[in-house]
């Protein structure tokens, strides 16, 4: 090769590498995070599993930027390690469900745990596309769970489009899970579903036409499950400085698709009644408003749950392997309201009026601590066995939280969390009380 030549390749081979490092390494972020949780479930049923465990997590993340041109692409990498530092179930057994560790064979919580992918990104314009497998989307119809010491993630592809001013669309395509506490990726399911669906989409969009006022739209379908609409309106209304109300209303359509009713495509209805057993079938709406006041926000709402059925969202603790072993361990989050420290509200005819008051501290001179409490009573839910009797119950949660606000341990976070549930449902359908307690840890370092 000639010197020339060989200038000239050398000069294309620092120019590309310039590039990446403008884009792809110079706007990249990292960080290492820790989450230690204790987590008590205590079982108020005569002769029920108590649950009392402590569990440790780690987390590291590399968030690139883009590289530089017409396409940008970057890369996304998310390493996930949990550990047991003691507790679990009392009364063990292969069969109960350990919502913070996996289990082994007898029921008792592993040791250890571990999870790690990545996501593949590219950007054109204003419109970004990500493919792999540590997705965490945070949408009307999919909530991802971060509720123990490993987040919830998905394996697919979703695209984000902000080419208009104002609105967001977003769309994809979604094949598989791995709960809060598994290390294993399952197929998606529905509660009581025991067969993975590996084919989850959705498409929406969040429009602004003005600064205080936001509608939504989605639609989503879980083939052989259920699809989806929902329809979501958010209003603020600024009084005065320091003091505004708050309006957000949401309503959610669900009815069956392909097998949904049969094999091992059954929805359980959250163990309450069913028109069709098996089936889905719902209608739910909710409205909340707030009305906030320098640190002080009370809010008020109430939830409304069809007789048809149970309100449905992707939740893949039933599904099963080719040995019949669980491979969705964990648990699952719904965009309602009612989504609780214990109970989500959501059985057939279920009626639920809820509060909340929460005061941020900083106004009395306490800046990273707030306080929060929560009532919900839900009245009206429907005998699984069609007897016409009704049911009601009602859960109490107190929250605290503070942020260390300076010193070499600035941002380190405690939070801690007590609820309350009692129920009349029976235990065949479901209805069990308990008192749960949790305690997190967190700190974040990120790299500068």
């Amino acid at each position: 090769m000639k010197s020339n030549q060989v200038v000239v390749a050398v000069s294309i081979s620092l120019l590309s590498l310039n590039c990446l490092a403008a884009g792809f390494l110079e706007d990249s972020k990292s960080s290492v995070g820790l989450r230690t949780l204790y987590f008590e479930n205590d079982n108020r049923e005569t002769g029920g599993a108590d649950q009392r465990q402590t569990a440790q997590g780690a987390r590291v993340d590399f968030v690139s930027g883009f590289t530089q041109g017409t396409v940008g692409f970057g890369l996304d990498v998310q390493g996930l390690l949990g550990l047991s530092l003691g507790g679990g179930i009392d009364h063990q057994s292969s069969a109960t469900v350990n919502t913070v560790t996996p289990v082994d064979s007898d029921g008792s919580p592993v040791s250890s745990w571990a999870r790690a992918g990545g996501n593949l990104k590219a950007k054109y314009s204003k419109s970004e596309l990500a493919v792999g497998t540590v997705l965490a989307p945070n949408l009307p119809i999919l909530v991802a769970n971060d509720s123990r010491v490993m987040p919830q993630n998905f394996e697919g592809g979703m695209l984000t489009s902000k080419e208009w001013d104002g609105l967001t669309l977003t769309g994809g395509k979604l094949t598989q899970g791995a709960s809060r506490a598994s290390s294993n990726y399952s197929g998606l399911a529905v509660s009581g579903g025991s067969k993975g669906s590996s084919d989850f989409t959705f498409i929406g969009g969040d429009w602004k036409p003005r600064a205080d006022l936001l509608l939504q739209y989605y639609h989503s379908n879980l083939e052989n499950y259920y699809s989806q609409d929902f329809f979501g309106l958010v209003h603020v209304f600024n009084i005065a400085e320091n003091q505004s109300v708050k309006s957000d209303l949401r309503y959610f359509k669900s009815d069956s698709d392909g097998k949904n009713g049969s094999g091992g495509y059954l929805f359980n209805n959250a163990g309450g009644y069913a028109d069709t057993p098996g089936k889905v079938d719902n209608k739910t709406w909710s409205a909340m408003f707030t009305y906030s006041l320098g640190s002080h926000a009370l809010m008020l709402g109430h939830q409304r749950v069809s007789d048809d059925g149970a309100m449905v969202y992707v939740s893949s603790g039933n599904v099963r392997g080719g040995n019949g072993s669980l491979e969705g361990q964990g648990g699952a989050s719904v965009y309602l309201f009612t989504d609780s420290l214990i109970n989500a509200f959501v059985r057939a005819g279920e009626n639920t009026t809820f509060g909340q008051y929460s005061y941020d501290f900083a106004g009395a001179g306490v800046p990273g601590l707030k306080a929060y409490y929560v009532y919900l009573r839900g009245d009206d839910i429907k005998d699984a066995k069609g007897s016409g009797k009704e049911y009601s119950e009602w859960e109490r949660d107190m929250r605290l939280d503070y942020v260390l606000q300076s010193g070499p341990l600035k941002n380190l976070a405690f939070s801690l969390r007590r609820g309350n549930f009692r129920t009349e449902v029976p235990n065949s359908q479901g209805g069990i009380d308990y008192d749960q307690t949790r305690l997190y840890v967190n700190y974040t370092y990120t790299f500068k």
